[in-house]
């Protein structure tokens, strides 16, 4: 501060350009330095960084028009709306922002009136979400902090310190106490375009840190999720978790149980198809994560991943991240099919020696065990526990190419899926299923002549034969009587 009053007062003093030189210099080191200065959130005291317009690289060109359309309509109706959380984040760290969540002082109720096309959702969280076709733009009230007193109606926590109602309303400051991690709490300002933070984010993402704002166990025990998040973030960012950040994490895994299987179904897709879904894997196998996700799976795994199902898994993860940085579609049911197999085989085998039943009707009945207890832990809906079954059910087909079973098969909506499967499973296996993966790969790219020669060589050199069907009998003609 004394160099710059020094430097000022000589450029004031002095004439003509060097003067003009000093003094211009002088602003621009001011204005390139971020303001640091402290504030008070409820009895806490915490600094707040400021970076001004130009001074960061949060650009309108870079955010969602709708977002901004949602921000401008709140800021004009005399409202305080900051763009927070991953948009930020994401823009500091030079990717692509996809999530454009927004902070405000306006209550649910409030932002509903600013716009018709608004939607108001959850109890535990009360958002508002702004519906632009399939855009959602999730608009959040500041939130604050608990006080014992508070009416159950805004604010409940469970004997575990899980929170059931956390809607206790706040100013910014004790908003960004009450977010999860550094990194995610860093607000931009509509009003002033500047970039707030809050809680030293700015600082973790120049060091790839991922820290949890507060205490870490309390913070796990309000929300279990957060540790998936966490695994999730240090993923998909590249960031180490902090030690402290890290330590509660093995010994409150069991929490999740207490999380319900529809939100831990959002939470895997989050987890799984992100694009760094084998590196997730890993995370939550080192921090025992995954056994609560997958109770039916974790017992074929083990710790130096040398098992048939260890490296199953890491393919089919490895082939999912590679499609989505290729920009392809996947599906979901494709990772649960894998992730189930082992167990599902070893459930037809029980089956098998318990009931006395062929392979084909144990493998139908085991993937009803399979399915039936994996649910408990994450909902999977029934669109995808369908195509789940088509490609296991495939897996049973696909070898027998006798006939017309060969074209009838390659006629199936899940023929790609239940073929990849295949191939995933040859190159675990190294058996007979290579041969017959290699068959399936010559019938996709044969003519038909092509296709008639391959079913023929399986044949024995015959060609396809229809089968013979006995012709229905005619009913007999009906009697009329008067």
């Amino acid at each position: 501060v004394i160099f710059l009053i020094f430097t000022v007062i000589v450029g004031w003093m002095a004439k003509g350009f060097i003067g003009r030189s000093l003094i211009r210099f002088a602003e621009g080191l001011v204005q390139r330095t971020p303001v640091v200065r402290t504030v008070y959130s409820g009895i806490k005291q915490i600094s707040e960084t400021i970076l001004a317009k130009g001074k960061h690289p949060v650009t309108h060109n870079l955010l969602s028009e709708n977002a901004l359309k949602v921000l401008y309509r709140l800021h004009k109706s005399g409202y305080q709306a900051y763009l927070v959380g991953g948009g930020v984040r994401d823009i500091f760290i030079g990717q692509e922002p996809k999530d454009f969540d927004i902070a405000t002082n306006a209550e649910p109720e409030q932002v509903k009136k600013l716009f018709h096309n608004c939607r108001l959702v959850g109890r535990r969280f009360r958002l508002a979400h702004i519906l632009f076709g399939r855009d959602v733009i999730e608009v959040a009230t500041f939130r604050g902090h608990h006080d014992s007193e508070q009416n159950q109606k805004t604010s409940k926590q469970s004997d575990g310190g899980m929170l059931l109602r956390d809607n206790v309303y706040g100013s910014i400051s004790e908003d960004a106490e009450r977010r999860d991690f550094t990194v995610n709490a860093l607000y931009y300002n509509i009003a002033d375009r500047a970039v707030y933070d809050f809680a030293g984010g700015l600082a973790d993402l120049e060091n790839k840190q991922l820290r949890l704002i507060g205490d870490p166990e309390t913070r796990y025990r309000e929300d279990p999720v957060r540790m998936l998040r966490a695994i999730r973030f240090a993923a998909k960012l590249d960031m180490q978790i902090s030690p402290e950040t890290a330590e509660p994490i093995k010994r409150l895994a069991s929490l999740l149980q207490s999380i319900p299987a529809a939100r831990l179904f959002e939470e895997t897709l989050k987890l799984f198809l992100n694009g760094k879904g084998l590196a997730t894997y890993k995370l939550l196998r080192q921090y025992d994560l995954f056994q609560p996700l997958f109770p039916l799976v974790n017992k074929f795994l083990t710790e130096d991943g040398s098992s048939n199902c260890d490296k199953f898994i890491e393919i089919a993860l490895a082939n999912t991240d590679s499609r989505i940085n290729s920009g392809k579609r996947v599906t979901p049911a494709y990772l649960y099919a894998a992730m189930l197999w082992y167990p599902l085989e070893a459930l037809a085998e029980e089956r098998v020696i318990d009931s006395g039943l062929n392979y084909q009707d144990a493998m139908l009945l085991a993937m009803n065990d399979a399915l039936d207890s994996q649910i408990k832990t994450i909902a999977i809906p029934r669109r995808f526990t369908a195509t789940i079954r088509d490609i296991w059910h495939l897996q049973g087909r696909l070898p027998r190419r006798q006939g017309k079973r060969a074209e009838k098969v390659f006629e199936h909506l899940k023929f790609r899926a239940g073929f990849d499967f295949l191939e995933m499973r040859a190159q675990i296996q190294n058996d007979e299923l290579v041969e017959v993966t290699q068959w399936w790969r010559d019938y996709q790219s044969a003519n038909a002549t092509g296709k008639q020669n391959l079913v023929k060589a399986i044949n024995g050199g015959k060609p396809a034969q229809k089968r013979n069907r006995r012709p229905k009998k005619k009913p007999a003609p009906r009697n009329n009587q008067a």
